[in-house]
């Protein structure tokens, strides 16, 4: 009777041979075993394809966001090529003078700190005890350099919390440089 219950159709033609009072007597046995071997494998596979839908649906969301703003400053730097290359959590866009225009939600997941918290203020208030004033000069002078580069520095959470983030970031060319892009992820 066992190799039956592992096979849903032949337990349902088993089933329906079955009188009330054999039901009844079997019943218990037949939901305690069922129950071990029936995994909801099937909704296991239908939430893994649907989280992976879902996510590709805020990159795509967050990418249209970014190319909005690439229209309206008119922005020469090919974005598609950046999102092609780079991984990240949390993508944040800043004016010149790194006051924060834009962040994604993962900025949210990843700091702790709203979104609406962080827009006009510099990346700056991420910074805290554990952070290295020689990684803050390096990202200083690559920023006075006008090119793309990767740093990785030690910033703290909203809880203070410190966590190592990989900051690749990219300056944002009209005419001149106007923003940059911040492409960021959690490392350990």
């Amino acid at each position: 009777m066992k190799s039956n219950l592992t096979d849903l159709s032949t337990l349902d033609i088993f089933l329906s041979g079955l009188s009330a009072e054999e039901y009844t007597n079997l019943k218990p046995n037949l939901l305690a075993e069922s129950l071990k071997a029936m995994p909801l494998l099937s909704w296991d596979v239908f939430m893994s394809t649907y989280q992976k839908q879902l996510t590709e649906a805020h990159k795509r969301s967050e990418v249209e966001k970014v190319m909005s703003f690439a229209k309206k400053f008119k922005w020469q730097t090919d974005l598609n090529l950046a999102f092609k290359e780079n991984d990240y959590e949390a993508l944040i866009i800043t004016d010149k003078d790194q006051n924060i225009l834009w962040v994604n939600d993962g900025f949210t997941v990843m700091t702790g700190y709203e979104k609406s918290y962080a827009i006009n203020k510099t990346p700056r208030f991420l910074q805290g005890v554990k952070t290295s004033l020689a990684t803050k000069k390096r990202i200083r002078a690559k920023l006075k350099a006008n090119l793309p580069f990767s740093e990785v520095i030690i910033n703290h959470r909203k809880d203070r919390s410190p966590y190592k983030c990989e900051v690749k970031i990219i300056p944002l060319i009209s005419e001149k440089t106007t923003h940059y892009i911040a492409f960021e992820k959690a490392v350990v």
